[in-house]
Parts: C-alpha cells; sequence; structure tokens
C-alpha cells in the first residue's frame, strides 16, 4: 500500500513539473498580455500567478494538450478581466466619496491612445489588444478567445470604429 502511495505521487510530481514547463515557456507572453490589461507590473505579476493556479486546478478540462497555450492565455483574460472589474468597482466606490470637480480635472488629461482604448467596449478591447500589442493574427485571437473568426473581424471593426470616435471626440474637446 505505502508503494503504491509513493508510485502516485511520483506521478504527481511529473504531472506538476510538466505543467509548470509549459507555463514557463509562455511566461513572457502571458505577462506582456496581463500587463497590457492591467497597466502595473504587481498586478500583472498578481493576475499571472491567480491564472496559473486556475489553470493547474482546471488542468483536467483541458481535451487537446495541442491547444494548452491559447487556454491558458484564456483563462489570463479571464483573471484580468476579473481583476478590472474589481477595480472598476473601487472607483465607483471612491468616485462616489470624491469631489465631481477633481474627478473632471482628471479626465481633461486623458488624451493618449491608452486612456482612449478604456473607453471602448471591454470585448472589442480585448481584441485590439491582442492584435495591435500583442501581434496575434485573427485566428490565434479567435481559437484563444474560443469565438469564430468572423466574430472576431467584426469585433476588430467595431471596436477601432469606437476608438477612432473617442480619440475624434477628444480632440474636438480640446482643439475644435
Amino acid at each position: 500500500m505505502e508503494h503504491i502511495i509513493k508510485d502516485e505521487m511520483e506521478i504527481v510530481a511529473t504531472e506538476e513539473d510538466t505543467f509548470y514547463e509549459l507555463v514557463a515557456e509562455q511566461k513572457k507572453k502571458l505577462y506582456s498580455i496581463a500587463y497590457s490589461y492591467l497597466r502595473n507590473e504587481a498586478d500583472s505579476l498578481e493576475v499571472l500567478q491567480e491564472a496559473t493556479c486556475r489553470a493547474w486546478i482546471k488542468r483536467k478540462s483541458l481535451k487537446d494538450s495541442e491547444k494548452f497555450a491559447p487556454w491558458l492565455t484564456r483563462i489570463l483574460i479571464n483573471c484580468c478581466n476579473d481583476e478590472l472589474k474589481r477595480r472598476n468597482r473601487k472607483a465607483v466606490a471612491e468616485v462616489a466619496r470624491s469631489d465631481v470637480g477633481v474627478m473632471e480635472m482628471k479626465s481633461d488629461r486623458r488624451l493618449d491612445m491608452e486612456q482612449a482604448l478604456d473607453g471602448v467596449k471591454p470585448k472589442y478591447r480585448q481584441v485590439l489588444i491582442l492584435k495591435y500589442y500583442k501581434d496575434m493574427t485573427l485566428s490565434e485571437i479567435a481559437e484563444v478567445l474560443d469565438k469564430p473568426e468572423g466574430t472576431v473581424k467584426t469585433w476588430l471593426n467595431k471596436g477601432l470604429k469606437q476608438l477612432r470616435d473617442k480619440m475624434k471626440r477628444k480632440g474636438e474637446l480640446f482643439y475644435g
């Protein structure tokens, strides 16, 4: 009986080593994606750790080991979205407590591309980030998001339109 338990422990250790090797191969790419969503090193590292833990827990749900990278990327994006929702709830509470005039001054300074990108609908924003910040192809994005390529193309075009509209509006506010 003791021999069987020892064999099972060795199998789990080998599985764990293999899993973390696969994660290590994706680490730079995953961190880069997390950072492009969160724009904060500490939060990006924390979300990367959370995604790795979630993936380890759900590793048995991965049916095709060839799709490990898109599967892990999807988990990471979900973790990033969770963090953004948490931040948004926190920001709403802070706005409710703060002076509206101060918040208007801060929003007047939001002219750069990243701030305009924040105003794009989240599903479109994630396609824009993956396409233009991470240089992923439409088929890679479709695989990561588990959506048809046609849907990804539509979301990309709608996201670009929203981004152009946001930039145009900001330009008219300050220069028009």
